[in-house]
């Protein structure tokens, strides 16, 4: 007997999802079952290729109640530029929840990690920046940094943003990029303290194995994601700022330990132990408050979860239903 399994690539899943607020709902949403201790995460199947300057992650979860489970590989290949290719890939597939059935393959070159990547910065800025953001800066200048700060713009829809980079070119062409999708005015700045001091939100997307953002300019009313750090040896925070904030969120607090910012802060002896530290899902789901006032210091740790790519591919399988995009073969 055979099936039926869709098939498409990058240009036609851009067709099929952006980066809007269905698509931070759906991710949201994944962090709020997450909370419950139903869904089935294993650990992240992370390889180090040293000798080609190259990562590759293997990511997937169950979620009881959906119809499907993806297995995400995402290769990152950081030489790649230096011949004209991107430095990140990857595909994810869709099974069938109740078979095992291959049901969608999506050749997205890393577009949808892209995506949910984005909206869970959104998220985090949702739920734990402060009501008010006038200023929200970033610190990097790649694909992420600007898919970062027009995510927090649909939750947080700041009247200016920063961009800093140690590539001042890139942060300028990056200010000038979103200063053109925003809508709002995007200054490049050569100071990162300053970008710090200004912002009431503060998203970090580098590959940083050294802290680009010291604890001494923390400042009361200001919310940090730190997205880059997501493999270990990677580090974007100076430790002490977890240290010295009210409140440290994780995406998932037993990934974050062995792969984020908190493995740094713990292995620092910043952070003591784990007990301190509140998961975002418990934050989205309402076991835990999170911000308690204008005035919190605020930091959370994504490092990308597996519920992301499952929620983002069964979203994706939805927005196809009784459309004829994509490749369908019998199988």
């Amino acid at each position: 007997m055979t099936h039926d399994m869709k098939i498409l690539t990058e240009t036609e899943l851009r067709q099929v999802v952006h980066l809007d607020l269905a698509a931070v709902d759906c991710i949201e949403k994944a962090f709020g079952l997450l909370s419950t201790g139903k869904v089935v995460m294993p650990p992240v199947l992370s390889m180090a290729l040293k000798d080609a300057n190259a990562e590759v992650d293997v990511k997937t979860a169950y979620v009881p109640g959906f119809d499907g489970f993806a297995i995400k590989v995402s290769p990152g290949f950081f030489d790649n530029p230096s011949i004209g290719l991107p430095s990140l890939n990857g595909l994810m597939i869709l099974f069938s929840a109740k078979t095992g059935l291959v049901e969608a393959m999506f050749l997205d070159n890393g577009y949808l990690t892209d995506v949910r990547t984005a909206a869970a910065g959104a998220v985090a800025a949702r739920q734990l920046a402060p009501k008010v953001v006038k200023t929200a800066g970033v610190m990097g200048t790649g694909v992420q940094a600007r898919l970062q700060l027009q995510a927090a713009h649909l939750v947080r829809p700041f009247d200016k943003a920063l961009v800093w980079g140690r590539d001042p070119d890139k942060a300028k062409a990056a200010a000038t990029d979103l200063t053109k999708s925003l809508g709002v005015p995007v200054e490049a700045v050569e100071d990162p303290e300053r970008l710090v001091s200004l912002s009431q939100l503060v998203v970090t997307t580098t590959p940083a194995t050294e802290p680009i953002l010291s604890a001494d300019w923390l400042h009361p009313g200001l919310h940090i994601t730190a997205m880059g750090s997501d493999q270990e040896g990677k580090n974007e925070i100076d430790p002490n700022a977890l240290r010295r904030s009210d409140l440290v969120v994780c995406d998932r607090i037993a990934q974050c330990e062995l792969l984020g910012e908190l493995r740094s802060a713990l292995a620092a002896g910043a952070v003591q132990d784990q007990s301190s530290v509140v998961e975002l899902g418990d934050v989205v789901s309402g076991k835990h408050p999170g911000r308690r006032g204008d005035d919190d210091i605020t930091v959370c740790d994504l490092t990308g979860t597996g519920v992301q790519d499952t929620a983002i591919a069964t979203y994706v399988r939805r927005r196809l239903a009784g459309t004829d995009t994509g490749t369908t073969l019998s199988v």
